[in-house]
């Protein structure tokens, strides 16, 4: 390959992942024409820093050089365990690259790869990743044991992950990694047909609008979602927030979308997400998804009873729709929330004698800030929504006004 940025480059490079299935994945070496389009250069070096930085011991990532100084972390691994017999060589010595983990005079690979992209360098650039990826696949997959009887070594990069992030002080997958794999599934599905999901009708409830995944952050930390969670989207478009949701906490997710165009990207996405957690040795919540009108599922019908969460990106929904919705919330089950863009009952409304009976009384509200980046509509904040299934306070609060229309009936009686 004469070079990174060259046209007509049929050539890609690879990086070893972390499973033996699918365990390569492969990037074109194009630049985009607009730097505000996809790179897949840097899609390769951001996926190879994040693999180094959160699923390697310090003596391991000593083997690939030096991370750039700015590198965002939320993972420090913890120290290698002194090496028994047979896992010596793996730690201690990468045939005929390190020969000591303490060897200061070691090539930076890391930093090799870094000078051909600036130099748009292909033969440099191939080089280094071929280096880079006989270490990653040395860590993977380990020699065999001397001894036949003892058991073969496990794949160092899980081992590693597994034994951090089970710690109580960690909490589940790093950030940086939940990300990556989020925007690597974004990227090879949605992005090369992201000119389809402008095609809707305009002013109608079919306009196409993304939450992002610092949104999907808020509505994770605000409901607390979990493994044993169901989470609900009505109008789950692509399906960012079900996969988002299912991978970063284990839940389980459902998804209606009435539009073609959506619907389609979503099940890919759902199928390129599940490849990419086995790459990245990742397990995710069960998803469903279902192409069809939320207001005539069947589906919906079943699972909204049982739903801890809903996510309703109502922004541009006409009035009719969410007025056809309104009914249907009062089959959620007590403490269950919705999540909205646009409120189903007033935040801190006073219930009175001509609101009691409304649908939405059971609800109590909450209004909460969304920032820049959020959303992908504008690149100011707003306000999105949360309403909590209270139906013990409006018992109480329904129970007190028909106490007083028994007194006024006793009262005009007498």
């Amino acid at each position: 390959m004469a070079g990174p940025g060259r046209a007509g480059a049929a050539e890609g490079a690879e990086f070893t992942s972390l499973r033996e299935r699918y365990s390569s994945g492969r990037f074109i070496l194009l630049v985009p024409k607009d730097p505000d389009h996809y790179n897949p250069v840097m899609c390769l070096v951001e996926s190879l820093y994040t693999i180094i930085d959160c699923y390697l011991t310090p003596p391991q990532k000593a083997l690939f050089g030096t991370l750039p100084t700015a590198l965002p972390s939320d993972h420090t691994p913890p120290p290698p365990s002194p090496p028994t017999s047979s896992s010596a060589n793996l730690s201690g010595d990468v045939p005929n690259l390190c020969h000591n983990l303490g060897n200061t005079a070691q090539p930076n690979h890391l930093r090799t790869l870094q000078r051909a992209i600036r130099r748009r360098d292909g033969p440099l650039f191939l080089h280094a990743m071929d280096t880079i990826n006989f270490l990653l696949r040395s860590l993977k997959y380990p020699p065999l044991p001397d001894d036949v009887f003892e058991p073969a070594l496990p794949n160092q990069l899980l081992t590693c992950a597994r034994e951090c992030w089970a710690q109580p002080s960690h909490r589940g997958i790093p950030k940086r990694v939940l990300l990556r794999v989020i925007e690597e599934t974004y990227q090879r599905i949605v992005g090369p047909n992201i000119g389809q999901l402008s095609r809707y009708s305009a002013f109608t409830s079919e306009v196409y609008g993304e939450l992002m995944p610092s949104f999907t952050d808020k509505v994770i930390a605000q409901t607390g979602l979990h493994a044993g969670s169901l989470l609900v989207d009505l109008g789950s478009g692509v399906g960012n927030v079900l996969l988002h949701a299912a991978l970063a906490t284990g839940c389980s997710a459902f998804g209606v979308e009435f539009m073609a165009g959506p619907a389609a990207l979503a099940r890919e996405q759902l199928q390129q997400l599940r490849i990419r957690c086995r790459m990245w040795g990742l397990s995710m919540g069960n998803v469903e998804l279902e192409e069809g009108d939320m207001l005539a599922s069947s589906r919906v019908d079943a699972l909204l009873p049982k739903a801890d969460v809903v996510v309703v990106n109502n922004k541009v929904f006409e009035e009719t729709l969410n007025a056809a919705l309104r009914p249907k919330f009062l089959d959620l089950k007590e403490g269950a929330a919705v999540i909205s863009l646009k409120p189903f009952a007033q935040p801190n409304a006073r219930v009175t004698e001509r609101n009691v009976d409304d649908i939405c009384a059971i609800f109590d509200v909450e209004e909460r800030p969304y920032h820049s980046g959020d959303v992908s509509w504008g690149s100011s904040g707003g306000t999105y929504y949360v309403h909590r299934v209270d139906r013990v306070g409006y018992a109480s609060i329904r129970e007190r006004f028909e106490n007083a229309r028994a007194r006024s009936v006793r009262a005009g009686r007498r």
